[in-house]
């Protein structure tokens, strides 16, 4: 952002004033919970912001919306507080912000209280406007895609940043970077940039997958003390299949082709990824993790345990042959598996128990 001195200083006073509003609020869910042992909520607290606006005329300055996700903001921070009391870890209960400490103003919509380009007239520059500031020229360093969803302003020492969230944002797909790839010169500036672009189009993609993976095993390890799953093999599956003569100097068809698809499909998914950091993840929280052999657990009827072909009728549905139990198939193969897992536990606890007691009785035997 480019503000003026003028709408630096009411910047400034926006960060205060929200900053006054998160310590009131703060201060307001200590004294009630500690004279009466009372939890104040976010509807509450929003609900009390017109009489606050009424008395106080620096937070009617103010969007209304901006403060109601300051006042979300706090809720968050106290949700947190009590997941992590929950679970166990070091709470760390929701702290007063100081100078320096609370640097950002979020606007939850575009257009109410703020409003991205707001001179689209304008030749050469962009704008946001926001209530009580005015309109702010802003140096754009890239083009906006997508719908702006909501806005925020950022201090960082002596700068200012604009920072939005947007929806219905387009995807650069992979395969039409890599066609355009083909299509330029090899050795040329033109390549160089696409070779770059694709590169950079592959580590986002590389990220995003870890990021998704180290979520999905955070919430597993975070809810569950025994965690159950296929032992996939990963090369195994993702292997071509080999062809077959026709016994005429030809081959069969094999569906290579198909095989193909559905190889870069699940590398795509990142599974082995995905359980090399469960796996890790588990072992550093204590958590159990178990893993089975996958075979004839989706063709296995999870109610009277008949097996049979016939009880896959399609991809995702299960119906057994023998009692009539239907199902989802994953959900069925899912519940056959976490058996298998319990059942693995119980015999290693039962061999472990049994190693011991002989040990006992072996040190009873000793002269």
């Amino acid at each position: 952002m480019r503000p003026t001195a003028r709408q630096q200083a009411a910047l400034t006073a926006c960060l205060d004033d929200h900053r006054a509003l998160y310590n009131a609020a703060l201060s307001e869910r200590r004294e009630a919970h500690k004279r009466s042992q009372v939890s104040i909520r976010y509807g509450d607290q929003s609900a009390q912001l017109k009489e606050i606006r009424a008395y106080d005329p620096d937070q009617a300055h103010w969007s209304f919306s901006s403060q109601q996700a300051t006042l979300r903001r706090l809720d968050k921070a106290f949700r947190a507080f009590f997941d992590r009391v929950k679970a166990g870890r070091a709470p760390g209960f929701p702290r007063f912000k100081g100078r320096g400490w609370f640097d950002t103003v979020e606007w939850p919509k575009d257009g109410d209280g703020c409003r991205w380009d707001s001179q689209p007239e304008h030749p050469s520059a962009t704008f946001v406007r926001l209530q009580g500031v005015g309109h702010v020229r802003v140096h754009q360093h890239r083009p906006v895609r997508g719908r702006v969803k909501t806005i925020s302003v950022k201090r960082e020492g002596s700068r200012w940043y604009i920072v939005l969230s947007c929806d219905d944002v387009p995807a650069e797909k992979l395969a039409a970077v890599q066609q355009d790839l083909a299509r330029k010169k090899r050795g040329s500036k033109r390549r160089r940039k696409a070779v770059a672009r694709v590169a950079a189009l592959h580590g986002k993609i590389r990220r995003q997958r870890l990021d998704g993976a180290h979520k999905a095993a955070n919430a597993l390890i975070r809810d569950y003390d025994l965690i159950v799953h296929e032992d996939l093999r990963i090369a195994n599956m993702t292997k071509s299949p080999a062809p077959k003569p026709d016994g005429e100097g030809g081959y069969l068809p094999n569906r290579a082709a198909a095989k193909a698809g559905l190889n870069k499909s699940i590398l795509d998914a990142g599974w082995g990824v995905f359980l090399g950091i469960l796996a890790h993840k588990a072992e550093s929280a204590g958590r159990e993790l178990i893993s089975v052999d996958p075979r004839n657990t989706s063709r296995t009827c999870a109610q009277c345990g008949h097996m049979a072909k016939e009880n896959r009728a399609t991809q995702a549905e299960f119906a057994c042959t023998a009692c009539g139990h239907t199902a989802h198939a994953d959900v069925n193969a899912a519940i056959n598996i976490l058996g298998a897992g319990l059942a693995l536990r119980e015999a290693a606890a039962a061999s472990r128990e049994a190693a011991l007691f002989r040990g006992r009785r072996s040190h009873e035997a000793l002269p």
